[in-house]
């Protein structure tokens, strides 16, 4: 199988690329850097250039299925759709799970009470369009016209070129850019015994996926024609609560200590989050395996070893101290009465 893939050079990309070459098929990775991706197998074969650059190319990259790393907004979909209708003969989207309304609800994007959960490809989406624009620093920003949802709309509404859609969860494990699980591990390397979290957020859930198991399933996707016309939710079968989370890297990380909960407004200032922590983002990744047949190649204990292992030799290039304020936790857990 031809198969054309859009990005794909950070992170999942290249776990993704490798697997598809394993199982033979021939891969094109087009991308705008500025030379050839280190991180990229050498079997597979780059094209630079940046997404307003696909039509020339279309008809010599001749691919029996695109793959579409990163569709941040409508525009890039109309471009894809537009560019291989007639020449692909199927579309996989990259998605992300902040298409629920769950999602809004949890941000405070939207009213309303907590949606049910587990969220399933059929719940409710967001009302509230472009949720990041608030954020943006102008309309040049790549996050004031980001949103999922024309994405997927336009992704699924081509009757010439079928679509499918992929919606992802938190995605980590090794170079995982948005450090994951740093904030929790850089407490644990430091040898803090004591971990705090707001009473109602330790309980919250939120589903996550690491990194080799998410790139299976987006393999998966592109090769079984049975994904045609589908949407999937994306994630690790176990969601676990946030205070589970912590443990699951704490073992990893061989720290002895312990998760203590308080009341939220007990919480030091540089811990508090203004979240609906009622509402969880749990999602039920059943249909994909169902349909699909996809499940974890990597269990969360070697993923999270892995993932720690790999943080432990790339911190972020910088940390605001502010965020790891220890004098404050311990006034905070003092003031409890929490020795």
């Amino acid at each position: 199988m031809r198969i054309l893939i859009l990005g794909g050079t950070r992170f999942m990309g290249p776990r993704v690329v490798r697997r598809l070459l394993s199982d033979r098929h021939e891969v094109t990775v087009f991308h705008r850097g500025q030379t050839r991706s280190a991180e990229l197998p050498r079997e597979a074969t780059e094209v630079l250039g940046e997404r307003a650059d696909l039509p020339r190319h279309a008809r010599e990259f001749a691919p029996d299925v695109v793959l579409d790393m990163m569709p941040m907004r409508a525009t890039d979909a109309e471009t894809v759709m537009r560019t291989f209708r007639g020449v692909a003969g199927r579309i996989v989207a990259i998605s992300s799970m902040d298409v629920y309304r769950a999602y809004g609800r949890f941000n405070g994007l939207e009213p309303g009470e907590p949606d049910p959960v587990p969220l399933t490809e059929t719940s409710p989406l967001r009302e509230t369009l472009y949720p990041y624009r608030a954020t943006a620093t102008g309309p040049e920003d790549p996050l004031h016209d980001y949103d999922k949802i024309p994405v997927e709309q336009i992704v699924l509404g081509d009757p010439e070129l079928p679509g499918t859609v992929l919606r992802l969860p938190a995605v980590y494990g090794p170079r995982d850019y948005r450090h994951r699980v740093f904030p929790y591990l850089k407490r644990m390397d430091d040898g803090r015994p004591e971990i705090l979290l707001g009473v109602r957020e330790a309980r919250w859930r939120w589903s996550r996926g690491y990194v080799d198991n998410v790139a299976a399933v987006i393999a998966c996707a592109i090769t079984d024609p049975r994904a045609a016309g589908e949407t999937f939710n994306v994630c690790d079968a176990a969601t676990l609560g946030e205070a589970q989370w912590v443990e699951a890297i704490g073992r990893a990380a061989g720290w002895t200590g312990r998760v203590v909960t308080l009341p939220d407004d007990s919480l030091p200032a540089h811990l508090r989050r203004d979240c609906h922590w009622e509402q969880d983002l749990h999602a039920d990744s059943g249909r994909i395996r169902a349909v699909l047949g996809c499940e974890e190649v990597v269990t969360l204990e070697e993923g999270m070893r892995l993932a720690v292992e790999w943080q432990r030799s790339h911190p972020p290039e910088s940390v605001n101290p502010d965020d790891f304020d220890y004098a404050a936790e311990d006034a905070a857990l003092a003031a409890c009465g929490r020795p």
